[in-house]
């Protein structure tokens, strides 16, 4: 009997877990509320204000005490607005393949599966990376509070003449 309700007990706590599981890119087609595609338009936004190097725009995007954390260490918003003006790092092209939104209260968490069409210290790379956006929202407004990249293992997909690393 007590093996019987063990058994039961996790079954249950099983299927329980498999419908509690986060939104990932990839998966299943999925409708969006109003609020996840207002991050999803935000973060495609951003992607184009890195690629024109549009540091006054990232700059009210980019909450005072954001977090960046790249491949070659990590910053915060001065740097990385420095970076990007400077063009230490240009992100030329950010070819989006899949992403997903998952929100917590007034925190979103947005996972981008991308290639990364990147000049960095004069050289152009394209990288498969997981991008992970964390948004916080204050006074009504979305502000980014940390990016991270993330190498991925699979190979790149973007199709360019670019040298591929």
């Amino acid at each position: 009997m007590k093996i019987t309700f063990v058994a039961f007990f996790l079954l249950f706590a099983g299927l329980q877990l498999s419908h509690a599981q986060a939104k990932l890119p990839g998966t299943a087609a999925t409708t969006f509320t109003n609020e996840e595609q207002q991050i999803l338009d935000l973060s495609k936004t951003k992607w184009q204000w890195m690629a024109d190097k549009n540091t006054d725009s990232l700059n009210g995007l980019f909450a005072g005490n954001c977090v960046f954390v790249h491949m070659g260490g990590s910053w915060g918003k001065t740097q990385e607005l420095n970076t990007i003006k400077g063009g230490m790092i240009w992100y030329k092209k950010a070819e989006v393949y899949g992403a997903s939104v998952n929100i917590f209260g007034n925190t979103a968490i947005l996972l981008n599966d991308i290639d990364l069409l990147a000049v960095v210290g004069g050289n152009e790379v394209t990288h498969a990376f997981m991008v992970t956006e964390v948004y916080l929202k204050e006074d009504g407004k979305w502000q980014m509070g940390s990016l991270t990249f993330s190498t991925l293992l699979r190979p790149v997909k973007m199709n360019n003449n670019q040298q591929q690393h």
